[in-house]
């Protein structure tokens, strides 16, 4: 009687933590209509204790700690995949088992990801729910083509002035001349500088990384990301340098909690020209030229190759050799995960998936409005 009570608590224990699961997918189901309380309670409230907590641990190690983490599972994920490949070829005398061993397997597995899941939001993904940055810095969501023209001319002006300060010929791409050590160290400069005005935006305890899967990455067609389980910014050594400033502030930002991709990239492009270093406001300023020439590629064909016309030539060279790098690296690899991402993207409170990345050129035009750039 005592075994068969055991054995009963056991089987319901089982059902706990997939049970969970399904109570924490209905509760952000909820919360995504009341940002204002994720704001206040979590992303600055808990969240900037569990994210200082977790760069002051990890920061000083000079590895990635959650790229080893995440080898130890992809390994460990890879081995359960061939044991349940050689569980196929059982016999038909083993089978009726086997149906058990499933049974067992799935709610194993369910389990898992209720853990995981939960870790995921606790640790920093609640703040896909917090206040829109539109709201939080007081920004014109809407604007004109004629807005738009605007401030891309200034966009231009800026970037070339910036390029003939650093190689003296408007003819010759900009080489980056620090490491990306330096650039880890030397971006906590734009980011003090854009605290000052926005004390929200100030960084501490730095947990910046070379990524130790810079190769996957290139390949997957990304420059970093942010680890939400330890809050490490990981950044892709392999990209061309002059684009390092501005891609790690947008991995800093992520840390700071701004989950948004869009916001992120204003952000990172924010403390780039902020920053008093002219390779790394050149980064910030190139950065978002692209994006503004991308969207006037995509509004207005003829607009856009006049506007192209007074871009510097050296600009032009460090574009090439941007997409020369991504280049090389194409594989339907890149395509595949493109499209897991923007439905990861979609699912977690980004609606327009990878597109968003783009979307913070109405950041841009929306902040600085009648602003000198």
């Amino acid at each position: 009687m005592i075994n068969f009570i055991a054995k009963s608590q056991l089987m319901q224990r089982k059902y706990i933590l997939p049970l969970l699961l399904l109570f924490q997918i209905l509760f952000l189901k909820i919360i995504v209509f009341f940002p204002e309380f994720v704001e206040r309670f979590y992303s600055n409230g808990l969240y900037p204790i569990i994210s200082r907590f977790s760069r002051i641990t990890l920061g000083k190690i000079p590895f990635s700690v959650g790229d080893i983490i995440y080898g130890i599972v992809i390994i460990y994920v890879l081995k359960s995949i061939v044991k349940i490949r050689k569980s196929w070829t059982r016999g038909a005398a083993e089978r009726s088992g086997a149906k058990k061993e499933w049974k067992n397997a799935v709610l194993k597995t369910l389990s898992i990801l209720s853990v995981v899941y939960f870790l995921f939001h606790f640790l920093w993904a609640m703040n896909y729910y917090r206040q829109p940055l539109f709201e939080k810095m007081k920004i014109e969501r809407d604007y004109t083509n004629a807005d738009l023209l605007t401030f891309t001319k200034k966009l231009i002006a800026k970037t070339n002035a910036i390029q003939t300060q650093i190689t003296k010929n408007d003819s010759v791409k900009v080489i980056f001349p620090y490491s990306q050590e330096q650039v880890f160290e030397m971006n906590l400069d734009g980011y003090q500088t854009l605290s000052n005005q926005y004390p929200f935006f100030n960084y501490t305890n730095p947990s910046i990384k070379k990524s130790l899967f810079s190769l996957p990455l290139t390949y997957m067609g990304f420059g970093g990301y942010l680890n939400p389980f330890t809050n490490e910014a990981q950044v892709n050594y392999l990209m061309p340098m002059y684009n390092s400033p501005t891609t790690t502030c947008h991995e800093m930002a992520h840390q700071m909690g701004f989950s948004s991709e869009s916001e992120c990239n204003f952000i990172g492009f924010l403390a780039s020209v902020k920053n008093d270093n002219l390779y790394f406001q050149y980064s910030g300023y190139s950065f978002a030229l692209r994006y503004c020439l991308g969207n006037w590629q995509i509004r207005n064909e003829k607009v856009f190759d006049e506007l192209l016309k007074t871009v510097h030539p050296g600009i032009l060279k460090n574009y090439k050799e941007s997409e020369d790098f991504w280049k090389q690296y194409e594989t339907p690899i890149e395509t595949g995960f493109h499209i897991f991402y923007d439905n990861f993207l979609k699912f977690n409170q980004q609606k327009d998936g990878m597109e968003s990345y783009s979307k913070f050129v109405n950041l841009m035009v929306g902040y600085y409005g009648n602003r000198e750039l």
